[in-house]
């Protein structure tokens, strides 16, 4: 999934967050937020703080991978064909 603004990346990770059934409430208890983070990322992600950010990357087991525009996916850092 490409990300190109804090409203998208909020979008994502509130769509992984639903895909793993888990609460608000929930996934700031596994890294020590209140829900009322939570929902302020998810609805005003440009004041977030960065540790807040990896916080629920963590919560929710994902992780930020970054990229230049335009750069082709690659799986495991290989992509080439053979």
């Amino acid at each position: 999934m490409r990300i190109t603004s804090p409203e998208a990346l909020a979008a994502a990770i509130k769509n992984a967050r639903h895909s793993q059934n888990i609460s608000q409430q929930a996934t700031g208890a596994k890294v020590g937020v209140k829900q009322a983070t939570v929902s302020g990322f998810e609805n005003h992600p440009e004041g977030t703080r960065m540790e807040t950010l990896f916080k629920l990357l963590s919560a929710l087991n994902l992780e930020l991978r970054v990229a230049e525009r335009g750069a082709q996916d690659q799986v495991d850092g290989w992509n080439e064909e053979w």
